[in-house]
Protein backbone atom coordinates (compact mmCIF):
# COMPACT_ATOMS: atom_id res chain seq x y z
CA UNK A 1 0.00 0.00 0.00
CA UNK A 2 2.88 2.03 0.34
CA UNK A 3 3.66 2.45 -3.26
CA UNK A 4 0.15 3.04 -4.14
CA UNK A 5 -0.04 6.71 -4.43
CA UNK A 6 2.80 7.04 -6.48
CA UNK A 7 1.80 4.65 -8.54
CA UNK A 8 -1.49 5.91 -9.09
CA UNK A 9 -0.28 9.89 -9.71
CA UNK A 10 2.38 8.46 -12.25
CA UNK A 11 0.01 6.23 -14.55
CA UNK A 12 -2.43 9.67 -14.38
CA UNK A 13 0.14 11.69 -15.41
CA UNK A 14 1.55 9.61 -18.27
CA UNK A 15 -2.09 8.36 -19.11
CA UNK A 16 -2.98 12.38 -19.47
CA UNK A 17 0.37 13.01 -21.39
CA UNK A 18 -0.62 10.43 -23.84
CA UNK A 19 -4.20 11.46 -24.30
CA UNK A 20 -2.82 14.78 -24.59
CA UNK A 21 -0.64 14.07 -27.59
CA UNK A 22 -3.55 12.08 -29.62
CA UNK A 23 -5.41 15.31 -29.39
CA UNK A 24 -2.85 17.79 -30.38
CA UNK A 25 -1.23 15.39 -33.27
CA UNK A 26 -2.58 15.28 -36.79
CA UNK A 27 0.09 12.18 -37.76
CA UNK A 28 -2.51 9.18 -38.01
CA UNK A 29 0.10 6.73 -37.51
CA UNK A 30 0.74 8.44 -34.00
CA UNK A 31 -2.77 8.14 -33.31
CA UNK A 32 -3.31 5.09 -34.22
CA UNK A 33 -0.36 3.23 -32.56
CA UNK A 34 -0.75 5.87 -29.58
CA UNK A 35 -3.95 3.56 -28.68
CA UNK A 36 -1.80 0.97 -27.43
CA UNK A 37 -0.22 3.55 -25.01
CA UNK A 38 -3.56 4.35 -23.53
CA UNK A 39 -4.91 0.74 -23.60
CA UNK A 40 -1.47 -0.26 -21.58
CA UNK A 41 -2.01 2.80 -18.97
CA UNK A 42 -5.38 2.77 -18.44
CA UNK A 43 -4.75 -1.75 -17.54
CA UNK A 44 -2.19 -0.29 -15.12
CA UNK A 45 -4.54 2.26 -13.16
CA UNK A 46 -7.40 -0.38 -12.97
CA UNK A 47 -4.56 -3.47 -11.99
CA UNK A 48 -3.28 -0.63 -9.14
CA UNK A 49 -6.79 0.03 -8.16
CA UNK A 50 -7.79 -3.62 -7.66
CA UNK A 51 -4.44 -4.54 -5.46
CA UNK A 52 -5.38 -1.62 -3.38
CA UNK A 53 -8.48 -3.24 -2.81
CA UNK A 54 -7.68 -6.81 -2.81
CA UNK A 55 -4.35 -5.69 -0.87
CA UNK A 56 -5.59 -7.68 2.59
CA UNK A 57 -6.39 -11.30 0.18
CA UNK A 58 -3.69 -11.17 -1.92
CA UNK A 59 -0.66 -13.10 -1.39
CA UNK A 60 2.75 -11.78 -1.68
CA UNK A 61 3.93 -13.99 -4.05
CA UNK A 62 0.70 -13.04 -6.45
CA UNK A 63 1.31 -9.39 -5.34
CA UNK A 64 4.57 -9.49 -6.60
CA UNK A 65 4.13 -11.04 -10.05
CA UNK A 66 1.03 -8.38 -10.70
CA UNK A 67 3.64 -5.77 -9.67
CA UNK A 68 5.88 -7.04 -12.36
CA UNK A 69 3.30 -7.33 -14.78
CA UNK A 70 1.78 -3.48 -14.55
CA UNK A 71 5.02 -2.00 -13.84
CA UNK A 72 6.18 -3.44 -17.35
CA UNK A 73 2.79 -2.63 -18.92
CA UNK A 74 3.98 0.68 -17.62
CA UNK A 75 7.60 0.65 -19.58
CA UNK A 76 6.10 -0.52 -22.83
CA UNK A 77 3.55 2.23 -22.87
CA UNK A 78 5.79 5.03 -21.85
CA UNK A 79 8.46 4.18 -24.43
CA UNK A 80 5.74 3.10 -26.82
CA UNK A 81 4.64 6.83 -26.60
CA UNK A 82 8.09 8.93 -26.54
CA UNK A 83 9.36 7.16 -29.58
CA UNK A 84 6.14 7.70 -31.02
CA UNK A 85 6.32 11.57 -29.69
CA UNK A 86 10.47 12.22 -30.72
CA UNK A 87 10.42 10.58 -33.67
CA UNK A 88 7.00 11.79 -35.99
CA UNK A 89 6.10 14.82 -37.12
CA UNK A 90 3.06 15.13 -35.00
CA UNK A 91 1.46 18.42 -37.08
CA UNK A 92 2.16 16.47 -40.43
CA UNK A 93 0.54 13.26 -41.47
CA UNK A 94 3.54 11.34 -43.07
CA UNK A 95 6.05 8.80 -41.71
CA UNK A 96 9.74 9.81 -41.54
CA UNK A 97 11.47 8.18 -44.52
CA UNK A 98 14.59 7.31 -42.24
CA UNK A 99 12.42 5.83 -39.94
CA UNK A 100 9.80 3.88 -40.98
CA UNK A 101 6.91 2.01 -39.09
CA UNK A 102 9.00 -1.15 -39.10
CA UNK A 103 11.69 0.34 -37.84
CA UNK A 104 9.57 2.20 -35.29
CA UNK A 105 8.37 -1.27 -33.80
CA UNK A 106 12.12 -2.43 -33.56
CA UNK A 107 13.14 0.26 -31.50
CA UNK A 108 9.98 0.01 -29.14
CA UNK A 109 10.81 -3.69 -28.98
CA UNK A 110 14.20 -3.61 -28.23
CA UNK A 111 13.89 -0.96 -25.39
CA UNK A 112 11.22 -2.73 -24.36
CA UNK A 113 13.46 -5.97 -23.76
CA UNK A 114 16.47 -3.65 -22.69
CA UNK A 115 14.26 -2.32 -19.54
CA UNK A 116 12.74 -5.61 -18.72
CA UNK A 117 16.40 -7.54 -19.19
CA UNK A 118 18.33 -4.67 -16.74
CA UNK A 119 15.26 -3.39 -14.61
CA UNK A 120 13.66 -6.57 -14.14
CA UNK A 121 16.31 -8.70 -14.17
CA UNK A 122 15.64 -10.30 -10.99
CA UNK A 123 12.39 -11.14 -11.78
CA UNK A 124 12.05 -11.71 -15.42
CA UNK A 125 15.58 -12.17 -16.78
CA UNK A 126 15.68 -15.98 -16.25
CA UNK A 127 11.90 -16.14 -17.46
CA UNK A 128 12.97 -13.94 -20.56
CA UNK A 129 16.18 -16.43 -21.41
CA UNK A 130 14.53 -19.25 -21.80
CA UNK A 131 11.57 -17.58 -23.66
CA UNK A 132 14.26 -16.42 -26.45
CA UNK A 133 15.67 -19.72 -26.86
CA UNK A 134 12.38 -21.39 -27.12
CA UNK A 135 10.48 -18.26 -29.21
CA UNK A 136 14.20 -18.17 -31.71
CA UNK A 137 13.69 -21.95 -32.67
CA UNK A 138 9.97 -22.03 -32.84
CA UNK A 139 9.92 -18.55 -35.24
CA UNK A 140 13.17 -18.75 -37.31
CA UNK A 141 11.54 -18.26 -40.36
CA UNK A 142 9.36 -15.86 -39.52
CA UNK A 143 12.20 -13.70 -37.29
CA UNK A 144 14.40 -14.12 -40.81
CA UNK A 145 11.50 -11.80 -42.81
CA UNK A 146 11.09 -9.53 -39.96
CA UNK A 147 14.43 -8.65 -40.14
CA UNK A 148 15.03 -8.91 -44.13
CA UNK A 149 12.33 -6.43 -43.74
CA UNK A 150 14.00 -4.17 -41.55
CA UNK A 151 17.06 -3.95 -43.89
CA UNK A 152 14.73 -3.60 -46.62
CA UNK A 153 12.83 -0.71 -44.84
CA UNK A 154 16.09 0.70 -43.77
CA UNK A 155 17.93 0.59 -47.18
CA UNK A 156 14.97 1.55 -49.17
CA UNK A 157 16.26 -0.45 -52.29
CA UNK A 158 12.48 0.23 -53.27
CA UNK A 159 9.40 2.13 -52.42
CA UNK A 160 5.72 1.76 -52.39
CA UNK A 161 4.63 2.77 -56.07
CA UNK A 162 7.60 1.79 -57.95
CA UNK A 163 7.90 -0.45 -60.62
CA UNK A 164 10.56 -3.22 -59.51
CA UNK A 165 11.56 -7.00 -60.22
CA UNK A 166 12.82 -9.33 -57.91
CA UNK A 167 14.15 -12.56 -59.18
CA UNK A 168 11.93 -13.74 -61.87
CA UNK A 169 9.11 -11.90 -60.81
CA UNK A 170 8.07 -7.71 -61.81
CA UNK A 171 5.71 -5.78 -60.51
CA UNK A 172 4.57 -2.12 -59.08
CA UNK A 173 5.03 -2.59 -54.80
CA UNK A 174 1.96 -2.35 -53.12
CA UNK A 175 2.91 -3.24 -49.66
CA UNK A 176 5.89 -3.71 -47.54
CA UNK A 177 5.33 -5.32 -44.25
CA UNK A 178 7.27 -7.26 -41.18
CA UNK A 179 6.92 -11.03 -43.23
CA UNK A 180 6.67 -10.06 -46.77
CA UNK A 181 6.77 -7.57 -49.69
CA UNK A 182 3.45 -7.18 -51.70
CA UNK A 183 3.65 -6.83 -55.59
CA UNK A 184 1.11 -5.66 -57.80
CA UNK A 185 2.11 -7.39 -61.53
CA UNK A 186 0.83 -6.34 -64.73
CA UNK A 187 -1.87 -8.67 -64.88
CA UNK A 188 -3.33 -7.11 -61.73
CA UNK A 189 -2.31 -9.85 -59.51
CA UNK A 190 -0.70 -9.66 -56.46
CA UNK A 191 2.63 -11.29 -55.46
CA UNK A 192 3.41 -12.03 -52.09
CA UNK A 193 7.27 -12.50 -51.51
CA UNK A 194 8.55 -13.20 -48.22
CA UNK A 195 11.06 -10.49 -47.00
CA UNK A 196 13.89 -13.29 -46.52
CA UNK A 197 13.67 -14.25 -50.35
CA UNK A 198 13.51 -10.58 -51.51
CA UNK A 199 16.98 -9.88 -49.53
CA UNK A 200 18.39 -12.84 -50.86
CA UNK A 201 17.60 -12.42 -54.58
CA UNK A 202 18.87 -9.66 -57.11
CA UNK A 203 16.58 -6.25 -57.37
CA UNK A 204 16.21 -4.07 -60.43
CA UNK A 205 14.39 -0.86 -59.92
CA UNK A 206 12.53 1.05 -62.80
CA UNK A 207 12.08 3.85 -61.02
CA UNK A 208 15.32 5.11 -59.91
CA UNK A 209 17.41 6.93 -60.02
CA UNK A 210 14.75 8.94 -62.35
CA UNK A 211 11.31 7.54 -63.55
CA UNK A 212 11.94 7.73 -67.44
CA UNK A 213 12.77 4.22 -68.45
CA UNK A 214 14.63 3.19 -71.09
CA UNK A 215 13.62 0.27 -73.77
CA UNK A 216 14.42 -1.29 -76.89
CA UNK A 217 12.62 -2.37 -79.71
CA UNK A 218 15.38 -4.94 -82.11
CA UNK A 219 13.99 -5.40 -86.17
CA UNK A 220 15.29 -7.10 -89.16
CA UNK A 221 16.25 -4.54 -92.48
CA UNK A 222 17.32 -5.83 -95.72
CA UNK A 223 20.53 -5.94 -96.22
CA UNK A 224 20.00 -4.02 -99.55
CA UNK A 225 19.12 -1.02 -97.52
CA UNK A 226 21.72 1.87 -96.40
CA UNK A 227 21.65 1.92 -92.58
CA UNK A 228 20.95 5.64 -92.63
CA UNK A 229 18.39 4.86 -94.56
CA UNK A 230 16.86 2.55 -92.11
CA UNK A 231 18.02 4.50 -89.08
CA UNK A 232 16.21 7.73 -90.46
CA UNK A 233 12.65 5.27 -91.03
CA UNK A 234 13.27 4.08 -87.35
CA UNK A 235 13.60 7.74 -86.18
CA UNK A 236 10.19 8.75 -87.92
CA UNK A 237 8.61 5.43 -86.64
CA UNK A 238 9.55 6.56 -82.35
CA UNK A 239 8.57 9.74 -82.98
CA UNK A 240 5.19 8.75 -84.01
CA UNK A 241 5.09 6.36 -80.95
CA UNK A 242 3.22 8.69 -78.31
CA UNK A 243 4.32 6.99 -75.40
CA UNK A 244 7.69 7.02 -75.82
CA UNK A 245 9.41 10.33 -74.81
CA UNK A 246 11.04 13.13 -76.90
CA UNK A 247 13.49 13.76 -73.68
CA UNK A 248 16.24 12.21 -72.91
CA UNK A 249 16.33 11.60 -76.47
CA UNK A 250 16.08 8.41 -78.29
CA UNK A 251 18.16 7.00 -80.23
CA UNK A 252 19.04 3.98 -82.92
CA UNK A 253 22.15 1.96 -83.22
CA UNK A 254 23.02 -1.31 -85.59
CA UNK A 255 22.85 -4.56 -83.38
CA UNK A 256 24.58 -6.84 -85.74
CA UNK A 257 24.78 -8.51 -89.21
CA UNK A 258 22.32 -11.66 -88.69
CA UNK A 259 21.77 -14.60 -91.04
CA UNK A 260 18.66 -12.97 -93.16
CA UNK A 261 18.89 -9.47 -92.06
CA UNK A 262 20.80 -6.22 -90.42
CA UNK A 263 19.49 -6.23 -87.22
CA UNK A 264 18.69 -2.81 -85.81
CA UNK A 265 17.80 -2.28 -82.14
CA UNK A 266 15.76 1.25 -81.33
CA UNK A 267 16.09 2.71 -77.67
CA UNK A 268 13.88 5.01 -76.11
CA UNK A 269 12.54 6.72 -72.89
CA UNK A 270 8.92 5.88 -71.42
CA UNK A 271 7.32 7.83 -68.34
CA UNK A 272 6.00 4.67 -66.32
CA UNK A 273 7.65 0.87 -66.66
CA UNK A 274 3.81 -0.16 -66.31
CA UNK A 275 2.99 0.71 -70.21
CA UNK A 276 6.31 -0.50 -71.58
CA UNK A 277 4.14 -3.61 -73.23
CA UNK A 278 2.06 -0.71 -75.05
CA UNK A 279 5.17 1.66 -75.86
CA UNK A 280 7.10 -1.49 -77.48
CA UNK A 281 3.85 -2.03 -79.45
CA UNK A 282 3.38 1.28 -80.35
CA UNK A 283 7.06 1.75 -81.46
CA UNK A 284 6.15 -2.11 -83.41
CA UNK A 285 3.50 -1.09 -85.21
CA UNK A 286 4.62 2.67 -86.53
CA UNK A 287 7.99 0.73 -87.69
CA UNK A 288 5.86 -1.37 -90.02
CA UNK A 289 4.21 1.37 -91.36
CA UNK A 290 7.65 3.30 -91.70
CA UNK A 291 9.01 1.02 -93.00
CA UNK A 292 6.69 0.21 -95.97
CA UNK A 293 6.67 4.42 -96.64
CA UNK A 294 10.74 4.33 -96.78
CA UNK A 295 11.21 0.82 -99.00
CA UNK A 296 12.74 -1.10 -96.36
CA UNK A 297 11.94 -4.81 -95.88
CA UNK A 298 11.73 -6.45 -93.09
CA UNK A 299 13.39 -10.16 -94.44
CA UNK A 300 11.90 -13.26 -94.19
CA UNK A 301 13.80 -16.26 -92.10
CA UNK A 302 16.33 -17.49 -94.77
CA UNK A 303 15.08 -21.12 -93.57
CA UNK A 304 11.80 -20.41 -95.06
CA UNK A 305 10.70 -20.87 -98.28
CA UNK A 306 7.31 -18.87 -99.00
CA UNK A 307 5.52 -18.40 -102.22
CA UNK A 308 3.37 -15.44 -102.30
CA UNK A 309 -0.26 -17.37 -103.26
CA UNK A 310 -2.58 -14.03 -103.13
CA UNK A 311 -3.11 -11.82 -106.03
CA UNK A 312 -1.02 -8.62 -106.53
CA UNK A 313 -2.80 -5.72 -108.37
CA UNK A 314 -0.62 -4.80 -111.43
CA UNK A 315 0.78 -1.26 -112.11
CA UNK A 316 -1.79 -0.45 -114.55
CA UNK A 317 -4.77 -0.82 -112.41
CA UNK A 318 -2.86 0.92 -109.77
CA UNK A 319 -2.47 3.95 -111.38
CA UNK A 320 -5.45 3.52 -112.72
CA UNK A 321 -7.26 3.76 -109.16
CA UNK A 322 -4.93 6.80 -108.58
CA UNK A 323 -6.26 8.78 -111.51
CA UNK A 324 -9.95 8.00 -110.83
CA UNK A 325 -9.32 9.59 -107.33
CA UNK A 326 -7.77 12.37 -108.74
CA UNK A 327 -10.52 13.09 -110.68
CA UNK A 328 -12.87 13.74 -107.75
CA UNK A 329 -10.16 16.11 -106.00
CA UNK A 330 -11.58 19.37 -107.14
CA UNK A 331 -7.99 20.61 -107.29
CA UNK A 332 -7.73 18.75 -110.43
CA UNK A 333 -11.26 18.60 -111.78
CA UNK A 334 -9.64 21.23 -114.33
CA UNK A 335 -7.19 19.52 -115.74
CA UNK A 336 -7.66 16.79 -119.23
CA UNK A 337 -7.66 13.28 -118.78
CA UNK A 338 -4.21 13.31 -119.89
CA UNK A 339 -2.61 15.58 -117.68
CA UNK A 340 -4.58 13.60 -114.46
CA UNK A 341 -2.98 10.30 -116.56
CA UNK A 342 0.24 11.77 -116.80
CA UNK A 343 -0.14 12.85 -113.06
CA UNK A 344 -0.87 9.55 -111.73
CA UNK A 345 1.70 7.53 -113.37
CA UNK A 346 4.00 9.11 -111.48
CA UNK A 347 2.93 9.12 -107.90
CA UNK A 348 2.84 6.09 -105.36
CA UNK A 349 0.99 5.44 -102.70
CA UNK A 350 2.39 5.66 -98.92
CA UNK A 351 0.08 3.89 -95.75
CA UNK A 352 0.46 5.78 -92.67
CA UNK A 353 -0.70 3.77 -89.25
CA UNK A 354 -2.81 5.22 -86.76
CA UNK A 355 -1.65 8.29 -84.99
CA UNK A 356 1.32 8.48 -87.43
CA UNK A 357 1.73 12.28 -88.21
CA UNK A 358 2.14 12.50 -91.93
CA UNK A 359 3.06 15.94 -92.27
CA UNK A 360 4.43 18.41 -89.07
CA UNK A 361 4.10 21.95 -88.59
CA UNK A 362 7.38 23.69 -89.07
CA UNK A 363 8.73 21.43 -91.99
CA UNK A 364 9.89 22.13 -95.44
CA UNK A 365 7.69 20.88 -97.91
CA UNK A 366 7.67 19.90 -101.22
CA UNK A 367 4.96 17.46 -101.68
CA UNK A 368 1.06 17.40 -101.16
CA UNK A 369 -0.98 14.13 -100.49
CA UNK A 370 -4.71 13.19 -101.46
CA UNK A 371 -6.19 11.17 -99.20
CA UNK A 372 -7.52 7.45 -100.71
CA UNK A 373 -8.56 5.74 -97.73
CA UNK A 374 -9.08 6.62 -93.86
CA UNK A 375 -9.42 10.00 -92.57
CA UNK A 376 -6.64 12.59 -92.24
CA UNK A 377 -6.96 15.19 -88.67
CA UNK A 378 -5.54 18.86 -89.17
CA UNK A 379 -3.90 19.85 -85.92
CA UNK A 380 -2.11 23.38 -84.71
CA UNK A 381 0.61 23.13 -82.78
CA UNK A 382 2.05 23.94 -79.90
CA UNK A 383 -1.68 23.03 -78.34
CA UNK A 384 -2.77 20.29 -80.42
CA UNK A 385 -5.83 21.43 -81.92
CA UNK A 386 -7.90 19.96 -84.19
CA UNK A 387 -8.77 22.53 -87.09
CA UNK A 388 -10.37 19.87 -89.91
CA UNK A 389 -10.80 16.37 -90.68
CA UNK A 390 -9.78 15.46 -94.42
CA UNK A 391 -11.82 12.58 -95.61
CA UNK A 392 -10.96 10.02 -98.45
CA UNK A 393 -10.77 12.47 -101.74
CA UNK A 394 -9.31 15.32 -100.01
CA UNK A 395 -6.18 16.54 -99.64
CA UNK A 396 -3.62 18.92 -98.12
CA UNK A 397 -0.17 20.35 -98.59
CA UNK A 398 -1.09 22.44 -101.42
CA UNK A 399 0.48 25.44 -100.27
CA UNK A 400 3.76 24.15 -99.96
CA UNK A 401 4.26 22.21 -103.30
CA UNK A 402 3.64 25.39 -105.17
CA UNK A 403 5.42 28.06 -102.93
CA UNK A 404 7.91 26.04 -101.13
CA UNK A 405 6.45 27.33 -97.69
CA UNK A 406 6.87 25.20 -94.70
CA UNK A 407 4.50 23.48 -93.76
CA UNK A 408 1.52 25.47 -91.31
CA UNK A 409 -0.01 22.67 -89.36
CA UNK A 410 0.20 19.16 -88.33
CA UNK A 411 -1.26 16.26 -90.23
CA UNK A 412 -2.02 12.84 -88.20
CA UNK A 413 -3.59 9.81 -89.59
CA UNK A 414 -6.75 8.62 -87.74
CA UNK A 415 -6.49 4.87 -88.48
CA UNK A 416 -4.88 3.61 -91.18
CA UNK A 417 -4.97 5.64 -93.72
CA UNK A 418 -3.69 5.66 -97.23
CA UNK A 419 -2.94 8.57 -99.20
CA UNK A 420 -1.02 9.57 -102.87
CA UNK A 421 1.63 11.93 -102.26
CA UNK A 422 2.77 14.08 -105.15
CA UNK A 423 6.07 15.97 -105.20
CA UNK A 424 7.21 19.17 -106.59
CA UNK A 425 8.86 18.20 -109.79
CA UNK A 426 6.00 16.05 -110.83
CA UNK A 427 4.05 19.76 -110.66
CA UNK A 428 7.09 21.53 -112.57
CA UNK A 429 6.79 19.23 -115.60
CA UNK A 430 3.07 19.85 -115.69
CA UNK A 431 3.68 23.17 -115.49
CA UNK A 432 5.98 23.02 -118.27
CA UNK A 433 4.01 21.49 -120.79
CA UNK A 434 0.55 22.51 -119.81
CA UNK A 435 0.72 26.60 -117.84
CA UNK A 436 -2.66 27.02 -117.97
CA UNK A 437 -3.56 24.19 -115.35
CA UNK A 438 -0.96 25.54 -113.02
CA UNK A 439 -3.11 29.13 -112.92
CA UNK A 440 -6.26 26.87 -112.51
CA UNK A 441 -4.54 25.10 -110.07
CA UNK A 442 -3.10 28.55 -108.47
CA UNK A 443 -7.08 29.81 -108.34
CA UNK A 444 -8.56 26.62 -106.16
CA UNK A 445 -5.40 26.75 -103.79
CA UNK A 446 -5.84 30.19 -102.88
CA UNK A 447 -9.81 29.82 -102.67
CA UNK A 448 -8.77 26.44 -100.06
CA UNK A 449 -6.22 28.68 -98.21
CA UNK A 450 -8.84 31.38 -97.59
CA UNK A 451 -11.05 28.68 -95.95
CA UNK A 452 -8.51 27.37 -93.69
CA UNK A 453 -8.03 30.86 -92.59
CA UNK A 454 -11.19 31.51 -91.42
CA UNK A 455 -10.58 28.20 -89.59
CA UNK A 456 -7.24 28.99 -87.91
CA UNK A 457 -8.72 32.84 -87.11
CA UNK A 458 -10.43 31.05 -84.09
CA UNK A 459 -7.02 29.83 -82.20
CA UNK A 460 -4.93 32.10 -83.69
CA UNK A 461 -4.43 35.61 -85.21
CA UNK A 462 -5.38 34.86 -89.38
CA UNK A 463 -3.12 36.55 -91.79
CA UNK A 464 -5.01 37.75 -94.95
CA UNK A 465 -5.69 35.43 -97.45
CA UNK A 466 -3.41 35.42 -100.80
CA UNK A 467 -4.54 36.93 -103.53
CA UNK A 468 -4.91 33.91 -106.50
CA UNK A 469 -2.93 36.51 -108.91
CA UNK A 470 -0.44 37.11 -105.95
CA UNK A 471 -0.16 33.27 -105.43
CA UNK A 472 0.57 32.80 -108.78
CA UNK A 473 3.19 34.98 -109.22
CA UNK A 474 5.39 32.82 -105.58
CA UNK A 475 4.28 29.57 -107.54
CA UNK A 476 5.77 30.29 -110.67
CA UNK A 477 8.79 31.55 -108.82
CA UNK A 478 9.29 28.36 -106.92
CA UNK A 479 8.86 26.07 -109.85
CA UNK A 480 10.98 27.78 -112.00
CA UNK A 481 8.52 28.71 -114.49
CA UNK A 482 8.91 32.20 -114.63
Amino acid sequence: MSHFPGHLIMGAAALAAALGVFAFTLNSLVRRRLRLSIFLLSAYLLLNLFLAIAHPVVSTAIELELRSIEELALAAAVINLVVLSLINPLRTDRVPDRFPTILQDFIVVGLLVLVATFVFNDRLLATSAVSAVVLGFALQDTLGNAFAGLAIQSEKPFHVGQWVRVGDFEGRVAAITWRATKLRTKTGNFVVLPNNIVSREAIINYSEPAAPTRIEVEVGASYLVPPAAVKTALDEAIANAPRALKVPAPDVILAGFDSSAITYRARFWIQDFEHDEHARDQVRTAIYYAFGRHGVEIPWPIQVEYKRAWPDAGPDAQRGERERLLTGVDLFAALTDEQRRDLAAATADKIFGHGDAIVRQGQDGHSMFVVCSGRAVVVLEPHGQEVTVIEPGGYFGEMSILTGEPRTSTVIARGETRVIEIDAEQFRRLGATHPQAIERIALAAATRRAELEQIRAASQQATAPVAPATLLVRMKKFLHLA
